[in-house]
């Protein structure tokens, strides 16, 4: 939005809930770009491309790792207090399957530390509309197949509208709230993967939708914070996973896919996981962290994680917290080319979690991050010049109806509604 902006165009953006309630909020280990002496962006494409499984559309992440320094830049030059040294260079720790320091942080609030200066920055625009608490429920497109709009509806009200548009950007997020095979997530309350089910309903193509990757390390205790994120900024600062016999089962800062692995392994197959109320887990040893880097670290490097424990009489300079993985991020989602744009569908663009193929089938420690800035901003500059050669035909929904005749074909029946816009807690009687 901000990008469009300072191309003159145009803006609404429409969120379910409040600008800014988002997964990129829950972000706490940081940023990743390859911006120090020893590091470079092919050596961060190779990172990302091996965590990835080698699955990444390469023209993608090599535009993630070449724009990451600039990001970086651009995030400072808005306001986002980075950690930095007294000499004013940034300070940079390892993240999961990174060879090199290239995490920027501001101590474990990173997402909420850019969200808040790009919020900022949003509403002290007049050229961008906010509309809270609306959602969309379809996609509009023209005669000639072309995005042009989308069926929005009051959370609230109920009310019914139509948005207009020479171009769409969905930005919708991720899909921890749908709890897949019954896990607990980190991801905030609106995250449905309702821009995947628009996006697939108007023709546009999904890649690696049945990626999906679980955080080596959920809160597993207290019961008020089951399944919510324990960074792995922890991790990288030193704190190892040590089983119920006490003993270090795996190197603390394997990618995530493989961490996950490990400790749902060790507490399953092994037997060897700590007995909890919600199941089993394994200690992260958190007080080790005071002991390699000296008192004081833990608040100065990681106040949130101490914040949160303590408000249940955990104090994690003392001792360990039990920790088991957590849904939390949608590494599959819809496809697109390196401006952003879905190539079946014109002047549809897509940002962020809801995209496809950026990191392959598994996402390293701060690229989540970095794609937002790296390709929202890409997304926002072609999308806004797009939008003057754009001249829309009459506006349609047939593409639901036809979506309509081959589900039925394919002898699919359901009574759920789609997209789903918000989890259903409620504890029915039998």
């Amino acid at each position: 939005a901000i990008e469009a902006d300072n191309a003159g165009a145009k803006i609404m953006i429409a969120t379910k809930l409040r600008l800014g309630d988002a997964n990129t909020m829950m972000a706490e280990g940081g940023i990743q770009a390859a911006d120090k002496e020893n590091d470079s962006p092919a050596i961060h494409f190779l990172d990302a491309f091996g965590g990835g499984h080698y699955a990444a559309k390469r023209e993608l992440l090599s535009k993630l790792v070449t724009e990451a320094p600039e990001a970086i830049r651009w995030l400072n030059d808005l306001g986002v207090e980075f950690d930095k040294s007294l000499d004013g260079s940034m300070i940079t720790t390892h993240g999961g399957g990174t060879s090199r320091k290239r995490m920027h942080a501001a101590k474990d609030y990173s997402g909420a530390e850019i969200m808040r200066t790009l919020r900022d920055e949003v509403l002290n625009r007049e050229g961008i509309f906010v509309l809270d608490f609306t959602s969309a429920i379809e996609l509009i497109l023209d005669e000639n197949g072309k995005a042009a709009g989308a069926v929005l509806m009051n959370m609230e009200t109920k009310e019914i509208m139509i948005a207009r548009a020479k171009t769409v950007i969905i930005a919708t997020g991720g899909a921890g709230r749908m709890h897949y095979q019954g896990f607990p997530t980190s991801n905030h309350y609106g995250a449905t993967a309702d821009g995947l089910v628009l996006a697939y309903r108007a023709g546009a193509k999904l890649l690696y939708a049945d990626t999906l990757q679980y955080h080596p390390t959920g809160a597993a205790y207290p019961q008020q914070i089951f399944g919510a994120l324990v960074t792995e900024k922890v991790r990288s600062l030193g704190a190892k996973l040590v089983n119920s016999v006490g003993e270090v089962f795996m190197h603390p800062l394997e990618t995530r896919d493989v961490a996950a692995a490990g400790i749902i392994r060790e507490c399953l197959d092994k037997n060897n996981g700590v007995i909890t109320e919600n199941g089993r887990a394994v200690w992260l040893d958190t007080p080790m962290i005071e002991k390699i880097h000296g008192d004081g670290t833990i608040e100065k490097r990681i106040p949130a994680m101490m914040r949160m424990f303590s408000k249940y009489g955990i104090d994690i300079r003392k001792e360990p917290i039990l920790v088991y993985p957590t849904l939390h991020y949608q590494n599959g989602g819809i496809d697109i080319d390196v401006n952003g744009m879905t190539p079946s569908v014109e002047n549809l663009f897509v940002a962020g979690e809801a995209v496809g193929g950026i990191h392959g089938r598994n996402r390293l420690m701060g690229n989540s991050l970095l794609d937002i800035i790296v390709f929202g901003r890409s997304a926002g500059k072609t999308a806004s010049e797009c939008a003057k050669k754009v001249k829309l035909g009459r506006l349609t929904l047939e593409h639901v109806n036809l979506f309509d005749v081959e589900r039925k074909n394919a002898k699919i029946e359901t009574e759920i509604t789609s997209p789903k816009l918000l989890p259903d807690y409620r504890r029915i009687k039998t």
